[in-house]
Order: structure tokens, then C-alpha cells, then sequence
């Protein structure tokens, strides 16, 4: 008997009403971890733009996922872990931190 696997759920856009911006980590673009996400009932390879920790506890990854030779790719974001992702390799190098922009300028 196969496994069922759903799609995973994706991430809304951050808001200021959801509280703290979250932390933001970043690979270079030539040795980036990558994930398996289970898409259109098929595990694609999708490289990790950014890994965000938030004020909740929760961790979410952006990832560029592939989906039709004539569409390219797209950019999607996906709270983990969920059954409809799986790590598929690390990344060789530490990533980078990049503190929240501020929304304001102290005056």
C-alpha cells in the first residue's frame, strides 16, 4: 500500500500584525541546501532561498521550485516540517543572518 501525501501548506506574506519580523538566514546562490517538496502529485528538487525562524517558534523555508519546461520555475515558501517536504542535501558553508530592516528611521 502507497503512502497518501498531501501538498504542503504554503506560508502566507509576513504582516506587521503577526507579530516580529522573522530572522532571515541565506546561502550563497552556488551552494544552497535544497529540499524535496511534493508538488502536482511529484517530489521536485527545489534549492532553499532563505530559511526564516519566527517570533513563534515556527521555521519556514523559501524554496524555487520547478514546474513546467514552459512556465520556468516559481518561488514558494513552506512552514517545515510537514510530510509534503523532506531535506534532500546541506549546504557546505554557514548562511547568513540578516537582522529585520527597521520600518522607521529614529529621528
Amino acid at each position: 500500500m502507497s503512502e497518501q501525501i498531501e501538498e504542503p501548506e504554503q506560508v502566507p506574506p509576513w504582516r506587521p500584525e503577526n507579530g516580529p519580523q522573522p530572522r532571515v538566514w541565506c546561502w550563497p546562490a552556488g551552494d544552497r541546501s535544497a529540499l524535496y517538496v511534493y508538488d502536482g502529485g511529484k517530489w521536485k528538487y527545489a534549492p532553499v532561498m532563505a530559511h526564516l525562524d519566527h517570533a513563534d517558534g515556527r521555521t519556514e523555508y523559501q524554496v524555487t521550485l520547478p514546474t513546467s519546461r514552459d512556465r520556468g520555475t516559481v518561488h514558494r515558501a513552506y512552514w517545515w516540517p510537514q510530510p509534503g517536504l523532506r531535506q534532500s542535501h546541506g549546504s557546505t558553508c554557514e548562511p547568513t543572518d540578516r537582522e529585520p530592516i527597521p520600518t522607521t528611521t529614529p529621528g
